[in-house]
């Protein structure tokens, strides 16, 4: 729980990290607004009892609406979030709109304390673990461009207009929910063929992932504990996995083995870093350590998402 929070509003709240944080909010008594173009979320996933506006953070008027005075803290997670994408320029100009325009608007109004989600794309292919005062910071896709960006004015609002934020750069977050990402696609290519698993590039890439429990517990805690002006902090879990390490361990879950047909190259996708693992001393040293080691996080995750995948 967040001292001094009455209420909150949640950008992205309807998605895979939204929607658990949102569940977690109101569990801890906070009056909740979620702002959302539903373009990855689900209504179905929100409490009945938050305020749900329906818009596009691009658009100052939606920004008005959603924030007003009586927020206490902006969490900000809305961002087209695809390394991958199709449409580069358009992906960097709407997610800084988004941020920009969050951060105006709490200046105007007054509302002081911002939570912005990263990712560890910023550092691009940088040396491991990495600590979060690694640099020159050189990311290798658009998105990461983006995010990099985003935290240069969130930095720039925290030391010139009184605002107090958090920037977390995010490892690889797992859990119920997940859409569009490593696990539920073995799940869901494994149900389709049980005989055989096309896994994108050589296997041997390898990250950290950390489950969503996890995830918002550091999140709560780095904002009771860390009370600079700007405050970064990496999220993950000091363990990695690999893809075919993970194949290994959907396929014990659905207790199925399936043989495995590689499509080559140290990347699965443009933009892929083959290779992260996150620094979490400075977690650490605020008095945080997570639960799940990558492993273990990444077996809850196929546990409940093949459970959920089912119905």
């Amino acid at each position: 729980m967040i001292k001094s929070v009455e209420q909150a509003l949640v950008t992205g709240g309807a998605g895979f990290v939204g929607s658990h944080l949102v569940n977690r909010l109101v569990q801890d008594g906070v009056t909740v607004t979620v702002v959302d173009d539903f373009s990855n979320g689900h209504n179905e996933w929100l409490p009945s009892n938050v305020t749900c506006i329906e818009g596009d953070l691009t658009d100052p008027a939606v920004v008005a609406e959603a924030l007003s005075a009586d927020h206490d803290i902006v969490f900000h997670l809305a961002a087209a979030k695809s390394v991958n994408t199709d449409h580069p320029r358009q992906q960097f100009e709407e997610n800084s709109a988004m941020t920009y325009n969050l951060l105006e608007r709490m200046d105007e109004l007054g509302v002081d304390k911002f939570v912005f989600t990263s990712s560890s794309t910023v550092y691009g292919e940088a040396p491991r673990p990495t600590p979060e005062d690694y640099g020159p910071l050189e990311p290798i896709s658009p998105y990461g461009a983006g995010k990099l960006a985003d935290e240069g004015l969130v930095s720039t609002y925290a030391h010139t207009h009184d605002i107090t934020a958090w920037t977390f750069r995010f490892a690889n977050i797992v859990g119920p929910r997940l859409r569009g990402a490593v696990i539920p696609d073995f799940i869901e290519k494994l149900r389709d063929d049980p005989e055989t698993l096309t896994i994108l590039g050589n296997g041997r890439q390898e990250k950290s992932y950390m489950h969503i429990e996890d995830c918002l517990e550091a999140v709560f805690h780095v904002v009771e504990h860390a009370d600079d002006p700007y405050n970064v902090y990496n999220l993950g879990t000091g363990t990695t996995t690999s893809v075919t390490e993970i194949a290994d361990i959907v396929s014990d879950v659905l207790d199925l083995d399936p043989a495995y047909e590689y499509t080559g190259g140290e990347r699965g996708w443009t933009g892929d870093v083959p290779k992260m693992s996150l620094s979490i001393e400075k977690l650490s040293n605020l008095g945080w350590t997570p639960t799940y080691s990558s492993d273990r996080a990444v077996r809850q995750s196929a546990t409940e998402l093949a459970a959920e995948l089912s119905h």
